[in-house]
């Protein structure tokens, strides 16, 4: 009768809880206070703090009370939990439950045929660009999702963050309850946090189309906001909102650690601190994560084993993605060991119920309990600002807990109940009849058996037994609903097939069923089953720890090639090398040269060694290493921001990714520095980045440090798109490329001008900064160029317009305007033999490069290719075979050449004693085909070696086929199991035009992605 009366005290609870102030009801009024005493429970209020035989009082949705030897006031419902556990209900702060799923449009025009969309088709006083959508609010347009709800509360999740993923400025997120009351009761902050990420999301916007292009589109929304502040020129209702909502957490969404550290490096910019939601794979550079002070929330959506049975397919997958695999799991508990505050999150998980099956993956591999729980509870309730409603069992909070049969974390643990809002969600039915034993089964005409019931939650395996001269055991599928239960089975050598029991619980003591069988050639009868005895277990000893396969080591990077220790400087002795110094000494034979600190220290013969480690370099040559002046390597996410005609404000320094293992393949090559270019897509491109080639380190650590701030300019087919059709974006055609020029330098003029004049707001504008900084000679012009008259165009401009050029890359028809080159001080660099490939080199010469340097000219060959980059000495021979140039000279075309009109030649370049020990160790004369590079200094440390990287190569092969087995032992055990599949790698030229937002939807839709 107890049993009965609790059953409709929280069937009616229901009816009040949930009743709205403000609405009216179509009926009589039933208001009630849900009052409830759970009693004699193991209460775990926080993740350190436990009460044992607490006492729990909730009224309708808030605690009243928790503690031990609480007094239970008159009228509230007891319910006895002796031996079960109380938890918070858990919290996910990064979902997007309850958002109806963005329509997406077509892509901008940029590349493509169709019209172009520069500014917003959105209707009314909002932002130019779509992409920057504060003023969107999930309060606004969150709805209940029963079904998400329901999953979400199975897995033991009580709120949730909500937040609508649409858009680098994405508005507002709202914490909600999983209740299934109406929107206006479950959401418990309407404002958590302002959203942001690098994917532009739904909009039609041409731009951006790259990563840089988002980072410098977010970048001038702040500077925008700054100045809306203080002006009345306008009114704009999303720097409006993005105003509003800076006294708020600041959260974003970023797709793995380079993302984190580019996103944290806009919030201190700005003097922001995000949030960071990740992808889970900070343990492969936690050093630098943990520097950034950010919090996290991290995904536990553990990529499956790659099947790789099949050798050939295996071949598919490298060494990073096998590595991520093994490692994925650990990274809960690095971020632990760091000290890194963070959440966990269920996003990106097929289903809920997969969050515990890797929590306790996380678990077997280094994750306490408590920082588990503490992620999913206080951790994420502090960040959101709603620690005063949830994340712990106290007076006053909202009544969101679970009642479990255990440990929440154990093994076979079952959550009973899911109480949100003080309203009752049953998950699995507690107190059941523990129907485990052995019972004597009858059915009519089948005689007798013996039905045994194991397993856990009180009965969910069973056998089936004959004994006799035909004996027979068979494990049967048993389901259980309530005092229901199924049982289905084949006794095998019974001729009649399949017996399909169907029955219920007719008495508990002692247990005893009955019901109806069916047999599968129709007929049916009937069936009891009395309790015999319990199970003979054998003693209970404590549960044995899994085993856990010992993980391989981190490698920097996290690619093929990557070491286990990164290498550092020595002190270094090259013993009697012939050496091309590129200084007035010549080429020097049986010297010496010494690298100390990152220096040369000294050049000479018979050099003392003293604790330097000695190379013996006889019969070898030493030159400084090579200098590719353009280059578009080490980039991520697009190397063209090409949807306007001047993007001027994005960074190549923004987007450096110091995992492109083209970076290794080109100091096989003898190359220390590369300047990376910003692609030809318009007329003014964006500003590039010079790095040294230090394989291993972080994207800020390969920057040149102290070097001149560079820019791409373009001409040509490229920057006028004609070929993309009628709507195209400006210019359209080779004059049209020329006005640019002149518009952009004109404004920056007058915008320099108003800057200068004291109190004017002036909006700051990235673009003519860049343009600014160039009038200034602070930063300085490589341009794309191929013909004649379109470099005499420019030359015209820069002169009309009091600007300069520095060099001219491609330059095919240099050999026509060298005069007027060397007239203003203009560089070359450019191909040693490309002609022919298009219709702007026709009139190109292998003898271009001889006739501008005949003509004093300083020329450089660069690469503009990924490959042709690891053979650039090569490229430097062919200009003693085309124009006789002599080797010393030839040999300055790929290093103290490029070094000069980079403006570093006072470091690189040459063998000289106090500039960088930038150095190569050929093993011949480093013109010739057969010259190969044995060791390539950078900093006087050996990032490349011939002799080291054959050991890397056989350890790598030795590591694969460790991960191979130890996939082939997962997928044998049950573990589930993907295709083999790649992840290609883009290799990126001038002309290479990519949607990085398309890119990066499919990357964050597929959960993990990698650089």
């Amino acid at each position: 009768m107890k049993k009965i009366l609790l059953a409709l005290a929280l069937v009616f609870s229901t009816a009040f809880l949930f009743a709205q102030q403000t609405y009216p009801i179509n009926g009589s009024y039933d208001i009630r206070p849900g009052l409830y005493a759970f009693t004699n429970a193991n209460i775990v209020v926080n993740a350190n703090q436990t009460i044992s035989n607490g006492v729990l009082l909730i009224k309708d949705k808030i605690i009243q009370s928790v503690g031990t030897g609480t007094a239970i006031p008159k009228g509230y419902v007891v319910v006895d939990l002796k031996g079960k556990y109380i938890y918070p209900s858990l919290i996910d702060a990064f979902t997007a439950y309850g958002i109806p799923e963005a329509q997406r449009t077509a892509a901008g025009g940029f590349g493509g045929t169709r019209q172009s969309i520069f500014t917003s088709t959105k209707k009314g006083a909002y932002n130019w660009n779509e992409a920057i959508r504060p003023e969107t609010e999930v309060r606004s347009v969150f709805a209940i999702d029963t079904k998400k709800a329901d999953d979400m509360r199975k897995a033991g999740f009580g709120s949730v963050n909500v937040i609508n993923r649409d858009g680098i400025a994405r508005g507002t997120s709202a914490a909600v309850t999983l209740n299934d009351a109406s929107e206006n009761l479950v959401i418990i902050k309407d404002q958590t946090a302002a959203n942001y990420s690098f994917n532009k999301g739904t909009s039609a916007n041409d731009y951006p189309s790259s990563l840089m292009g988002s980072i410098a589109l977010l970048r001038q929304t702040y500077l925008d906001a700054t100045w809306y502040k203080n002006q009345k020129e306008e009114y704009n209702i999303s720097l409006e909102e993005f105003n509003k909502q800076q006294t708020l957490p600041q959260l974003f969404e970023a797709d793995g650690w380079a993302n984190i550290l580019r996103a944290v490096k806009i919030g201190k910019e700005f003097g922001k601190d995000y949030i960071v939601k990740s992808t889970g794979d900070e343990y492969q550079r936690i050093d630098a994560v943990k520097a950034t002070g950010a919090s996290l929330i991290i995904p536990i959506n553990f990529a499956k084993a790659f099947d790789v049975e099949d050798p050939a397919e295996a071949r598919n997958v490298s060494l990073g993605q096998m590595k991520a695999w093994e490692l994925a799991p650990t990274n809960p508990s690095v971020l632990e060991k760091a000290g890194i505050n963070f959440a966990l999150t269920t996003f990106s998980l097929d289903n809920p119920r997969d969050f515990w099956t890797n929590i306790r993956t996380a678990l077997d591999n280094g994750l306490t309990e408590k920082q588990a729980l503490l992620s999913v509870t206080e951790v994420p309730a502090k960040m959101l600002g709603i620690s005063d409603k949830v994340g712990s069992i106290e007076k006053g909070k909202l009544a969101n807990f679970l009642i479990t049969s255990d440990n929440l974390f154990k093994t076979g643990n079952i959550i009973y109940e899911n109480w949100v809002q003080g309203k009752r969600f049953v998950v699995s039915k507690m107190d059941v009849t523990d129907l485990r034993g052995v019972y004597n089964l009858n059915a009519d005409g089948i005689g007798a058996l013996t039905l045994k019931i194991t397993g856990t939650g009180g009965g969910t395996v069973a056998a089936i037994e004959r004994t006799g001269v035909d004996s027979v055991k068979t494990t049967a599928t048993f389901v259980r609903s309530g005092d229901w239960v199924s049982i289905n089975f084949n006794l095998k050598k019974n001729p009649k097939g399949d017996i399909r029991l169907s029955g219920y619980l007719t008495s508990v003591s002692p247990i005893a069923f009955k019901g109806e069988f069916a047999l599968s050639e129709g007929t049916i009868g009937k069936w009891t089953a009395t309790f015999k005895e319990a199970n003979k277990e054998t003693p209970k000893r404590e549960e044995p720890k899994p085993v856990i396969a010992a993980n391989g080591p981190l490698i920097y990077p996290f690619v093929a090639f990557g070491n286990t220790l990164q290498p550092t400087a020595e002190t270094v002795l090259l013993k009697n090398a012939t050496v091309w110094t590129n200084e007035k000494e010549g080429i020097l034979q049986n010297t010496d040269v010494l690298l100390e600190n990152g220096k040369i220290k000294a050049v000479g013969k018979g050099l003392s060694a003293g604790t330097a480690k000695v190379i013996d370099a006889t019969g070898k040559h030493i030159t400084a290493g090579l200098i590719d002046e353009h280059s578009h390597i080490a980039g991520s996410g697009g190397i063209n921001e090409g949807a306007q005609s001047s993007s001027a404000e994005v960074r190549i320094a923004d987007i450096i990714n110091s995992e492109d293992v083209n970076i290794y393949r080109q100091l096989a090559g003898g190359v220390t520095t590369s300047h990376i270019l910003h692609g030809s897509a318009n007329p003014i491109g964006g500003q590039s980045q010079l790095i040294k080639l230090r394989w291993g380190k972080l994207p800020e650590e390969l920057k040149f440090a102290g070097a001149d701030g560079f820019i791409k300019f373009a001409l040509g087919e490229n920057v006028k798109q004609s070929n993309f059709g009628t709507g195209a974006r400006f210019p359209v055609t080779r004059m049209g490329v020329e006005q640019t020029f002149v518009d952009d330098f004109t404004r920056a003029k007058e915008y320099q001008k108003a800057l200068a004049v004291k109190g004017n707001n002036v909006r700051r504008d990235l673009e003519l900064d860049a343009i600014v900084e160039i009038l200034n000679n602070k930063r300085f012009i490589t341009c794309h160029s191929y013909v004649q008259s379109e470099i005499n165009m420019l030359i015209h401009v820069a002169d009309s317009l009091g600007f300069k050029i520095n060099t001219f890359t491609h330059i095919l028809e240099g050999y026509k305007v060298a005069d007027k080159m060397k007239a203003h001080g203009i560089a070359a660099s450019t191909f040693s033999d490309w002609w022919a490939y298009k219709m702007e080199v026709q009139e190109a010469i292998p003898y271009n490069g001889k006739i501008m340097h005949n003509v004093g000219i300083t020329t450089a060959f660069n690469s503009d290719d990924a490959e042709m980059a690891r053979r650039l000495n090569q490229e430097a021979g062919k200009s003693v075979l085309y124009g006789g140039v002599p080797e010393e000279d030839a040999l300055k075309f790929v290093t103290l050449n490029p070094a000069k009109m980079l403006h570093i030649d006072n470091k690189v370049g040459s063998i000289k004693v106090g500039k960088d020990a930038d150095v190569v160790v050929w093993s011949d004369n480093p013109l010739s085909i057969y010259a190969k590079a044995e060791k390539t200094f950078v900093d006087g440390i050996a990032y490349w070696d011939l002799e080291k990287d054959a050991q890397v190569q056989k350890a790598q092969q030795v590591e694969r086929a460790r991960l191979i087995q130890k996939m082939l032992d997962s997928k044998n055990k049950g573990g589930r199991t993907q295709r083999p599949t790649g992840i290609p790698q883009t290799l990126y030229n001038c002309e290479t035009l990519s949607d990085y937002s398309a890119d990066l939807n499919e990357a964050m839709e597929g959960a993990h992605s990698h650089e």
